[in-house]
């Protein structure tokens, strides 16, 4: 008997063809997924205006199931980060983050991380696997589903979780197209974020909708500090990865995010804001300022609070938007580089 299909994996012609496969006529998709993405309705006996004999084709031959909560810790400025169980045992890391004007949801796209990227806190246990679509889109039903009760909505996803979301490429597309398309989750793709290490090789491959929504993490001025805290720089250096940015063709009036997180006495200096400023000369882009958030056993500490205003400062004053990005949910282990499933889980409750 084949294993039922999983309908989150299946985008608007995907599932079009399921139904077609099915005997039954492709318009059911757009019905279903109004049932799973604007009412959050995952029981197919629920989805009343299908034919009873339709309800139960469904039932034997797909599912919807998603991650299992498996373990919710809020922080004391209202940061949710969320353990999920995935099917096969594995686990993930989710993150709400709440915000007057918005509700951000950060998402994983592979259970652990290849990257080795000296001071997150992620890819100390290594690679796992890839995260199915299903398992990407499934942590924003969950999420949605989370906080409909409150009557909020998530504005804003960002594949900033555990994982290299460009080593998950066609996925991550995947997920990507559901979570913006009218008849999905109907997210702008404005308000979707890819974030990546920079690998160069994937970047090519990489469909034109996403690259406005493209986030590089930088994290150095020179190759000789890159290569210490960003090994996928001894792969494609500063200079391979910023020439590839500026060769995609990013649409007009379009900006690339870079990343920045300043390790206090590490790349936080005035050499290096005026290095990132001539790094970034001619190249279309905003820059996210993060200051270092420390997790246990990290070798690295926090930039002094001058030291990251000196460092805005210069950016701004060369005419760059720069952003200090405000830190959220480190007293549960949920900021950006401390997420780690499993263990992090584990800590408080």
């Amino acid at each position: 008997m084949a294993a039922p299909v999983h309908l989150l994996n299946l985008d608007l012609p995907a599932l079009e063809q399921f139904f077609h496969d099915l005997g039954e006529r492709p318009f059911h998709a757009r019905q279903v997924m109004q049932w799973v993405y604007r009412r959050g309705v995952l029981e197919f006996g629920e989805m009343t205006d299908l034919a009873r004999g339709l309800r139960e084709k469904l039932a034997a031959a797909a599912t919807l199931r998603l991650p299992e909560l498996a373990r919710e810790q809020v922080s004391a400025d209202g940061t949710r980060k969320l353990l999920l169980d995935l099917e096969d045992g594995r686990q993930i890391e989710t993150v709400l983050i709440p915000d007057e004007e918005r509700l951000t949801l950060c998402i994983s796209s592979q259970v652990g991380c290849a990257m080795g990227c000296d001071f997150c806190r992620t890819g100390s246990g290594g690679l796992e696997r890839n995260l199915t679509t299903a398992e990407i889109v499934g942590q924003v039903v969950l999420g949605q589903g989370l906080v409909a009760p409150e009557g909020r909505r998530i504005s804003n996803v960002v594949f900033m979780g555990m994982g290299e979301p460009l080593h998950n490429l066609d996925n991550v597309v995947a997920a990507f197209r559901i979570l913006s398309a009218d008849h999905g989750l109907n997210i702008t793709r404005r308000r979707l974020t890819v974030s990546t290490c920079g690998v160069v090789d994937a970047l090519h491959r990489l469909p034109p909708e996403v690259l406005p929504s493209l986030a590089v993490s930088l994290n150095a001025t020179t190759d000789v500090v890159r290569d210490r805290l960003m090994p996928v720089n001894r792969r494609w250096p500063i200079a391979e990865l910023l020439g590839a940015l500026r060769q995609l063709p990013l649409p007009a009036r379009a900006r690339y995010t870079i990343e920045y997180v300043l390790l206090g006495g590490v790349n936080d200096t005035p050499e290096d804001a005026r290095r990132l400023v001539r790094l970034l000369s001619e190249l279309r882009c905003k820059v996210n300022l993060i200051a270092y958030n420390p997790h246990p056993d990290s070798p690295y500490r926090a930039p002094e609070p001058a030291a990251v205003e000196a460092f805005q400062s210069h950016l701004l004053e060369k005419n760059f938007t720069a952003v200090l990005r405000k830190s959220r949910g480190q007293d549960i282990l949920a900021a950006c580089g401390q997420l780690k499933a499993g263990e992090a889980g584990k800590l408080g409750s």
